[in-house]
């Protein structure tokens, strides 16, 4: 019989989709001031190169930054937390349409899971209508996605972030384990 424990804590990142650079900038210090220092920031790309599904509702190109915060997560938290990236969006609304997209997900040693509040068949659901998606997974030195993975975390660029973020959880979790 399996007994059971806390979960280990894994790293919270965060994609924020936006198109206005300076409401990104403030809105980069509200999620330090939310969640805690950032170790790794993203090159910002053009998220509206990849899908135009953003471009109506925010009002103009999307654009994708990623976030890695230092302080690590219990995985049990993830729905409060796209509760609370909900909420900032909402802050950020005008006239009901969003102006920036936040989508936190937590890196595990071999896995990226990302919040969602779309049900899916492969989704599970965790609380207040918040689902978790596993969007890839880490194996044999790299990340590898699955059929249902957005395309833009099939790219090098994200890859390269989260592997970057890996690394330093890695370090983290040894620290723990001593």
């Amino acid at each position: 019989m399996g007994t059971t424990a806390q979960f280990e804590r894994e790293k919270l990142i965060l994609a924020m989709l936006y198109t206005s650079e300076a409401e990104a900038a403030l809105l980069k210090e509200r999620l330090i001031a939310e969640f805690g220092t950032m170790d790794v920031i993203s090159a910002p790309y053009c998220f509206s190169e990849i899908s135009p599904y953003y471009d109506r509702e925010m009002g103009g190109t999307a654009q994708r930054i990623l976030f890695s915060f230092h302080e690590c997560k219990d995985p049990a938290t993830l729905a409060m937390i796209k509760e609370k990236t909900n909420a900032i969006e909402a802050e950020y609304a005008v006239d009901g349409n969003r102006r920036i997209n936040l989508d936190p997900g937590l890196i595990g040693c071999g896995r990226l899971t990302l919040a969602t509040t779309k049900n899916a068949g492969h989704r599970i659901p965790l609380q207040n209508g918040i689902y978790a998606e596993l969007t890839l997974f880490y194996a044999r030195g790299g990340w590898h996605p699955f059929p249902w993975t957005y395309m833009d975390f099939k790219t090098t660029h994200v890859h390269t972030f989260l592997s970057e973020s890996r690394k330093i959880y890695m370090r983290q979790r040894k620290e723990w384990r001593k």
